[in-house]
């Protein structure tokens, strides 16, 4: 490595070790300075991640959120601060999608119940699909309605995310904040509902 290079590689250290305490110390130029640098690097690597660009904003505003609350997280002995935040960004993404997929496995019940009976399965099937779609139909009731509308624009409907947001004239994000809690709470509601028909037999 050439002196030039070392040199440049210290003062890349000395400038991300001053960025740091600038943000220690409440600096909100320094936050500034720091999106201004990096927000490109962070929604691109979100977006290459997710695939999605509401997705990767999101992503990107929770990585500069977590390091503007706490930023001695980063330690500039370890490496560049570049490097830390395409980390960050990373990490988050996959845990984002992860999420999404949790919750797109959740929703697999809904999307079974209200598709089965019209497959021409055997009878036999066709009953406990018949059942299973009764018992959809009672835990949707027990939702909100906005909730319920949401549930089923995207899951038995087949509705992306956007196109639920337009429906419900809601931002995109407000749409998945209300289909992660209808979930949350269809999947309580289906728990109740098959405990207490076991109950009964």
């Amino acid at each position: 490595m050439s002196a030039l290079s070392q040199q440049r590689d210290t003062d890349a250290v000395r400038d991300d070790a001053m960025l740091r305490d600038r943000l220690v110390y409440g600096d909100e130029t320094a936050f500034l300075d720091l999106y201004e640098r990096f927000e490109s690097l962070v929604f691109t690597i979100a977006a290459r991640v997710t695939r999605d660009g509401q997705a990767a904003e999101d992503v990107t505003q929770e990585v500069f959120l977590a390091i503007w609350q706490r930023p001695l997280a980063y330690d500039p002995a370890k490496g560049s601060l570049r490097g830390w935040l395409a980390m960050m960004a990373h990490r988050r993404a996959v845990d984002l999608v992860r999420r999404e997929e949790t919750h797109r496995r959740k929703s697999l019940d809904g999307r079974l119940y209200a598709g089965a009976v019209s497959r021409g399965d055997p009878v036999g099937d066709q009953v406990s699909d018949a059942d299973a779609a009764r018992r959809l139909g009672t835990a949707l009731k027990t939702l909100p309605a906005h909730l319920a509308r949401a549930i089923t624009l995207a899951y038995l409907e087949g509705h992306t995310y956007r196109e639920v947001a337009i429906v419900l004239g809601v931002p995109e994000g407000t749409a998945k904040s209300q289909l992660r809690d209808a979930l949350r709470r269809l999947a309580v509601a289906l728990r109740g509902i098959h405990t207490s028909e076991g109950e009964e037999k």
